[in-house]
């Protein structure tokens, strides 16, 4: 297994292991500068795929492009949830998901990829607006997650910009699936 995976059921270390392996993803880029270009990122990536080829799943039991692009969105709207309670309370607990339940339950097989494309700019354009809005006392502010412990705005920032270059690496390697 991947380093990169990240189920839900996986132990403290291997969240620890995920989560670092992220950031290094990140490596010393700001963080805001990549939350702000994966919208176009995106676009580029899956240009000139037909409906049939972002529908195909890699393997029978990974995600398909249209999969990623849905996962995506739906990262935002937790990222999203997850700032508001932060700023708004005091160390306010943030349940953690399956990825893998939402993707089957959640319909993301159905989702088209523009709509998640949709989906997603509308949340990331909120979400940087209220990134952009914080006070740097604001970014110091932390949830506690479920799985992770201690999460600052600014960490989660940091994460989510991994989390966008990782998913854009998984749809290059989709990509090349086709040939």
């Amino acid at each position: 297994m991947s380093v990169f995976t990240n189920p839900a059921s996986s132990s403290k270390e291997q969240a620890r292991a995920y989560t670092s392996a992220v950031l290094d993803l990140l490596g010393d880029r700001k963080p805001v500068d990549v939350l702000k270009r994966t919208g176009s990122a995106l676009k580029k990536a899956v240009r000139g795929l037909t409906s049939r080829q972002m529908g195909k799943r890699e393997a029978p039991d990974r995600w398909s492009i249209k999969h990623v692009l849905q996962h995506l969105a739906d990262s935002d709207l937790v990222l999203g949830w997850r700032m508001r309670m932060i700023l708004a309370h005091d160390r306010p607990p943030l349940t953690g998901y399956d990825q893998d339940l939402w993707a089957a339950r959640l319909g993301y097989e159905k989702t088209t990829p523009d709509d998640a494309l949709r989906e997603f700019a509308v949340l990331r354009k909120a979400n940087l607006r209220l990134m952009q809005r914080a006070s740097a006392n604001d970014l110091q502010r932390v949830g506690v997650h479920s799985e992770r412990g201690d999460e600052s705005i600014e960490y989660m920032m940091r994460l989510y910009a991994g989390h966008d270059l990782l998913h854009l690496r998984q749809i290059e390697r989709i990509r090349r699936s086709f040939d």
